[in-house]
């Protein structure tokens, strides 16, 4: 029997051509998922869907795929990031099989950070594929074959991958063939890393992805304070918070509030020039939803419907 399901909120807003909104939670670091259920319900009816990371920065949280499915059960829907760091193509087809008997149908496949940049240095890295690699993989599980062509004997999955972009990248050409290799590879939306240059995202949106009419999803941060944002500057390879932004933030009476407003205007740029936002506000998810209010986004869809 081919197990199938029907598509979530999140892959009918995506087939629908709407203005996409989803945002970033963190696993529980432990075993009291409290915490994260509580910053995701803030969400509901405000995104589409929450991404789940996996091991971001190479500091350890639990598993994304188990906290994706405790969202899930919370009436949340998840997307899932799936890195190759910690996993080889054994573990990672494993995975992806759960995720789908679970009803995880949102993956964003990811080639992950380097074990050097975080909370246990000496661990040994996989790599055994890319990200690039990972979505083709996933192609082959929607097809009914594992990565060795062989056929799956308990039914075909049916996720929907996803990818991530980085606008900024500082080589034009190299941005733009990875960024090709993960359409071909079957990316069928993208989220961006954190953007501070809209002129970039927009030559990014006219020049490269204007042709292929997936959606681009605009990273949009919410920088607590001047301090906060030299700290982002110094530890997130590849991001640039321009000065006047951090001038802003030390002059503001309230900084916190200023970085709403900041994110707020960031979220209404966004919406002229792609089709959607990734909200992340680093453990203070509960104001993602007043920075929409204040972008004027509307509510969405209720995230899953039972």
């Amino acid at each position: 029997m081919h197990h199938t399901h029907s598509p979530t909120a999140f892959r009918r807003a995506v087939q629908a051509g709407e203005f996409l909104v989803t945002a970033e939670v963190a696993p529980p670091k432990g075993g009291d998922p409290t915490h994260m259920i509580k910053m995701a319900a803030t969400l509901k009816g405000r995104v589409h869907a929450v991404n789940i990371t996996d091991g971001s920065r190479a500091v350890l949280r639990m598993s994304s795929l188990m906290a994706s499915v405790i969202l899930l059960q919370n009436g949340v829907e998840p997307i899932c990031q799936i890195a190759c760091r910690d996993r080889n193509r054994i573990g990672l087809q494993a995975d992806l099989m759960g995720a789908h008997a679970l009803g995880i149908q949102n993956i964003l496949a990811l080639t992950g950070d380097p074990v050097k940049a975080g909370d246990h240095a000496d661990a040994k890295a996989v790599f055994d594929l890319e990200a690039v690699r990972l979505l083709q993989v996933i192609r082959k599980l929607n097809q009914g074959v594992d990565c060795n062509d062989k056929p799956l004997t308990d039914g075909a999955l049916d996720l929907f991958p996803g990818a991530a972009v980085d606008p900024q990248c500082k080589s034009w050409s190299g941005l733009q063939s990875r960024f090709e290799r993960k359409i071909e590879a079957g990316a069928q939306f993208f989220q961006s890393q954190l953007i501070t240059d809209f002129e970039r995202l927009e030559k990014f949106m006219d020049t490269i992805a204007a042709g292929y009419k997936k959606p681009i999803l605009a990273g949009i941060f919410l920088l607590k304070s001047a301090k906060n944002a030299q700290f982002i500057n110094k530890c997130v390879p590849g991001v640039n918070i321009p000065q006047h932004i951090i001038d802003r933030l030390a002059k503001a009476k309230d900084p916190l509030e200023e970085g709403m407003k900041i994110a707020a205007e960031q979220v209404q740029i966004a919406r002229q020039l792609c089709q959607g936002v990734h909200m992340m506000a680093v453990k203070r998810e509960d104001l993602i939803a007043p920075i929409l209010d204040l972008a004027g986004v509307a509510t969405v869809n209720q995230l899953v419907s039972r």
